[in-house]
């Protein structure tokens, strides 16, 4: 299916980017790859940890906030509980004072300790070892199970998380705000090795081009790498 099909079903007067018209969903997944990665060669998470537990968690913390705040508050939660043993013990309203920052700190404790509780019971106090059995701990969904899967046991991943997700709908390569199936799209059309390096150059991209107030092509003089290719849906203030 040709993008501009997607973008006749996402915008609201039902009308093509003609500048999209030659493009395949695989063509303009593998263009923004190839304009993207080499502006953001980092392929890597940008929240702070020493060990894929320590990543885990982070993640888990990253949910809805910033890498920054999660930043802010894991060296004290990581120098007290370094692994899944110590969090695993650890009283709840510890953790929640420490944690508290990052917003909805009551379940994200209750989900970390948890998480930590069923990896020292089921796993030997190790990071399971499949992305299904990642999925089985409380507070990981796709997203988190995707990034720590790819960062700890280097397989392809496929990262939507916010940034991800408006880059793809502003693009018209996902017709829906939705994570599971912008997710779906680029796996069934982009090769798995680009997978890991494409989440990571999109979501910079998201973080400080194409954001989510004053996306880069609003802005007079602001360059953006992806202009000429994308419809900006959703875009209003050009």
């Amino acid at each position: 299916m040709a993008i501009v099909d997607n973008l006749m079903d996402s915008t609201q007067n039902g009308r093509p980017s003609k500048i999209l018209a030659a493009y395949s969903v695989p063509a303009l997944l593998d263009e923004v790859y190839r304009r993207l990665t080499p502006i953001w060669p980092d392929a890597h998470p940008l929240l702070h940890y020493r060990s894929c537990f320590e990543l885990l968690v982070a993640v888990i913390l990253s949910a809805q906030t910033t890498d920054e705040q999660v930043n802010s508050v894991t060296d004290e939660l990581f120098n007290r509980y370094p692994d899944a043993h110590s969090l695993a013990h650890a009283e709840i309203s510890a953790v929640e004072r420490i944690i508290h920052p990052v917003g909805f700190f009551h379940v994200k404790a209750r989900h970390i300790i948890e998480a930590a509780q069923m990896i020292e019971a089921r796993f030997d106090g190790k990071l399971p070892p499949s992305f299904d059995q990642l999925l089985e701990l409380p507070g990981v969904g796709r997203k988190t199970a995707n990034l720590v899967a790819s960062a700890c046991h280097e397989v392809p991943g496929i990262i939507v998380d916010t940034h991800v997700l408006r880059v793809l709908c502003r693009l018209g390569i996902s017709p829906k705000k939705d994570p599971s199936l912008a997710e779906s799209i680029v796996r069934a059309h982009l090769a798995p090795e680009k997978h890991t390096h494409f989440s990571y150059s999109v979501n910079r991209h998201g973080k400080f081009t194409c954001t989510a107030r004053k996306p880069a092509c609003t802005q007079n003089g602001a360059p953006c790498p992806l202009e000429d290719i994308c419809p900006k849906i959703g875009i209003t203030s050009l």
